[in-house]
């Protein structure tokens, strides 16, 4: 909603003007601010609605993750050089308000970082050259932000962000050293400090989410962690490096199994890793985005295309990944809503198909039994 990404949203980015920008910084640019201000307006208005926050704790939902971008307070953007669409930050509140009276658990996500923190990549709301985010001035704005939003949580003055549990302080960075060493220990210290301003005791502190460090999987049937970190998949090495206090450390995981290095190519193979799934790495861990698409190369083959006939198998997918990931402490799907028409990116549509049941705990009617190696 607040970052959006042209593939996944194509219509209504063109219905927005945007055509064939990248990002929202290039749309911004090409409207104008004034025209650009107006369209987003419009699509912060209705792409989701108090309804569908009602639709998704009907289904048994009771988190969400809002992504956004550090332009949201306007007041960090280098209004010379830099275009983002204003006005969004009223919408935020009135989001994180029907969430807050719907009983959700809300994370806030800082999904497009100062600079940007991967280059050429939509959701940063920026289609930078290079990533960058990686220097003590980006640094600075990003603490200014956590600070701020910290600050709108626990003022008092603004109710609708009761619901706010956890932060997440930055979205899919790249490996730099400077991220554990400086940017994780001082955008904690800049979060405990607002809390320490109002007294916030230790019970109600909020949870700060990083990126996991992927472990390697302990055997089935066993806790994660086991093993001692082996590997950087996320967050450029172990986030707890620098850290003076874990109280309250979470983690995040992103677990696309189109996208790993030698994806399955069969029904079988999908249910087999999924059901086989332990993850690994720091803990207490929430996988914050995974889908039912299947890898890029094989999604239209007949037995994985998005059509009619494979929809228990994605149903059995999604049973099998809803299992594992409830092994950790939760999960969240990427995403509730698209203009895709593809069910395997888009919960509300698959629910209303059919594909994924409208009562989550459906998903232990599949036995992953017979696909465990």
């Amino acid at each position: 909603m607040f970052i959006v990404e042209p593939w996944m949203a194509s219509t209504e980015w063109a219905n927005m003007g945007c055509g064939s920008a990248l990002s929202e910084f290039d749309c911004v640019a090409a409207l104008g601010q004034s025209q650009a201000n107006s369209a987003w307006r419009a699509h912060w208005s209705t792409w989701i609605t108090q309804a569908d926050i009602q639709e998704m704790t009907s289904y048994g939902l009771n988190t969400i993750r809002i992504p956004v971008g550090y332009w949201i307070f306007e007041d960090l953007v280098y209004t010379d050089s830099e275009h983002f669409p204003q006005g969004g930050l009223a919408y935020l509140e009135q989001l994180c308000g029907w969430a807050t009276d719907a009983g959700m658990y809300i994370i806030i996500d800082l999904h497009g970082a100062p600079g940007a923190q991967v280059a050429q990549q939509p959701f940063t709301g920026q289609y930078a050259p290079t990533a960058g985010f990686y220097v003590d001035y980006q640094y600075q704005r990003a603490y200014w932000f956590l600070g701020n939003m910290t600050e709108l949580i626990f003022n008092g003055q603004h109710p609708a962000y009761a619901g706010v549990g956890m932060l997440e302080i930055v979205n899919e960075p790249i490996p730099n050293d400077s991220l554990i060493s400086e940017y994780y220990p001082n955008a904690l210290a800049a979060i405990r400090a607002v809390e320490a301003q109002y007294n916030i005791p230790a019970a109600k502190q909020l949870n700060i989410q990083m990126m996991v460090r992927r472990l390697p999987p302990p055997p089935l049937h066993t806790p994660a962690p086991l093993t001692p970190p082996q590997d950087a998949r996320w967050g450029a090495g172990n986030p707890n490096a620098a850290l003076p206090d874990l109280t309250l450390a979470a983690y995040d995981d992103h677990r696309y199994v189109k996208y790993e290095s030698a994806p399955p190519t069969t029904q079988a193979g999908y249910l087999q890793t999924s059901c086989a799934d332990q993850l690994g790495g720091n803990w207490p861990l929430l996988v914050g985005e995974w889908s039912i698409s299947p890898a890029t190369a094989n999604q239209n083959d007949p037995d994985l295309a998005n059509s009619a006939a494979n929809m228990q198998f994605y149903t059995d997918w999604w049973s099998a990944q809803v299992q594992a990931y409830e092994m950790q402490d939760g999960w969240v799907f990427w995403s509730w809503k698209t203009d895709l028409a593809d069910y395997r990116w888009d919960y509300q549509l698959a629910v209303r198909m059919g594909v994924i049941p409208a009562n989550i705990q459906d998903a232990y009617a599949f036995d992953c039994g017979a696909y465990r190696r």
